[in-house]
């Protein structure tokens, strides 16, 4: 059986059974029962959806601390690019590094640096056209948990290339180890993330056995102390840090892959819904005329993960600004992907939204699901604690909610039964006056 690691998790003390954040999980992985919500840790993807929505902060990512450091001999920084949108009127990405290092950092390699690798590696594979057409990118961990659970169809369209965050800390630990005379056991890469679901991928990641990131802390733990950080640093720094041109710190913000492909026909969706949107309509076959699909769980793209502090919009302008004084791109691979570039396993479908293994027993389920929606309103109103009648309805054939948990349902059989009493009492009265002399 998969063990699932997450780091979204849920305040009980905190929630109060609202159900917005059962409305809006892509997955239907939360129930509010007994007047709490509670996450089905099979079916979260730890897109952060309900952190951002939750109206009583019910929800938070649990993730690494600055503190775990201190296991580590050599520390390096692998900071996101959406990192650098946090700061206004930033105008070298230089300053930014130096901060971490003035916080007790021994090395820092950008992320933004190896996913302008990453960009070289597509457009080869682009080129040689062995892949199922439109390329999805797998860049983002909460997309591709997505269609492991909801859309496997469209598995085969994945491009099997790691994460720019995994390929930059399998690089600087690589470098770092061979440049010390380190073991790799004794160098840290701490990643520091806009987003929950960079924190599940490096704990439990997909298309790779193991992951080369030793902790994750948010951007939100770490930007108080970068900011008094990067005051200390002097204007005559060494100019040595920042290796990530125009397109790598593009990633950070929606359409900066896609654009890095250098391919015309691409589409660019950010925000867990309309994914989901462009996802069904490749199961429908619609997009066929793409070649890329990049595809972004939060809003605005990197920028808009709930670790971060600022608004997802400014972010994105911040880095469209401090691009245009770079490079168009720094890091070039060559004539050849690296194989510590590539997925060396392949990413299966997680049935977790399947009935039962046994197909015969599903069919009988999904035909009582459908007597069970019947008798249900249709409404999907979430009064039951589920996102609609129809997870109400598996939810009942699962054994996990009975009918009644529909108020509606529940109201009509209350009617029934006061009817039922009124007759009776109507009937004893008419007894009872027959019956007088």
């Amino acid at each position: 059986m998969e063990e699932y690691v997450h780091s979204v998790t849920l305040d009980p003390d905190a929630c109060r059974g609202c159900i917005t954040c059962v409305k809006r999980c892509p997955t239907e992985a939360i129930r509010v029962r007994g007047g709490k919500a509670r996450i089905l840790k099979e079916r979260c993807i730890d897109c952060g959806e309900c952190i951002r929505v939750c109206p009583h902060h019910a929800k938070r990512a649990v993730t690494d601390h600055l503190a775990d450091w201190n296991r580590f001999r050599y520390k390096i920084a692998l900071p996101a690019p959406a990192l650098y949108g946090q700061f206004n009127n930033l105008d070298d990405a230089e300053v930014v590094l130096e901060g971490l290092r003035a916080m007790g950092f021994d090395g820092v390699y950008e992320v933004a640096a190896a996913a302008e690798l990453v960009s070289d590696a597509t457009r080869l594979l682009l080129s040689q056209g062995a892949l199922e057409r439109p390329v999805i990118s797998s860049a983002c961990p909460a997309v591709l948990r997505l269609i492991r659970v909801r859309f496997p169809e469209l598995l085969d369209n994945v491009l099997p290339l790691v994460a720019p965050v995994e390929l930059a800390a399998r690089i600087a630990k690589r470098q770092a180890a061979r440049r010390l005379g380190l073991d790799p056991g004794e160098i840290g890469c701490i990643f520091i993330s806009p987003c929950p679901a960079k924190m599940t991928a490096a704990k439990n990641p997909l298309g790779t056995g193991r992951s080369d990131i030793d902790l994750v802390v948010s951007v939100s733990e770490v930007y108080p102390a970068l900011c008094a950080a990067m005051k200390t640093v002097p204007e005559a720094a060494d100019q040595d840090l920042a290796t990530a041109g125009r397109t790598g710190i593009g990633w950070g913000r929606s359409g900066g892959e896609a654009a890095a492909t250098l391919h015309e026909r691409y589409l660019a969706a950010d925000g867990i819904e309309n994914v989901i949107r462009v996802l069904e309509d490749m199961e429908d076959e619609k997009l066929r005329g793409l070649d890329f699909v990049e595809l972004n769980a939060c809003s605005s793209g990197c920028v808009g993960g709930v670790l971060n502090i600022e608004n997802p919009y400014v972010a994105a302008v911040r880095l469209k600004r401090l691009g245009r004084y770079r490079p168009v791109s720094c890091n070039h691979l060559g004539d050849s992907i690296p194989p510590e570039a590539k997925w060396d396993r392949e990413v299966d479908y997680a049935p977790v939204m399947q009935l039962d293994a046994n197909p015969f027993r599903a069919m009988e389920l999904l035909e009582q699901m459908g007597e069970v929606e019947e008798r249900l309103r249709g409404l999907d109103c979430g009064s039951c604690g589920a996102p609609s009648c129809h997870a109400l309805a598996e939810d009942v054939v699962r054994g996990y909610a009975v009918e009644d948990s529909c108020i509606y349902v529940l109201q009509e059989k209350l009617d029934a039964v006061m009817r039922s009493m009124l007759e009776q009492h109507d009937l004893n009265a008419k007894t009872k006056e027959g019956a007088a002399p």
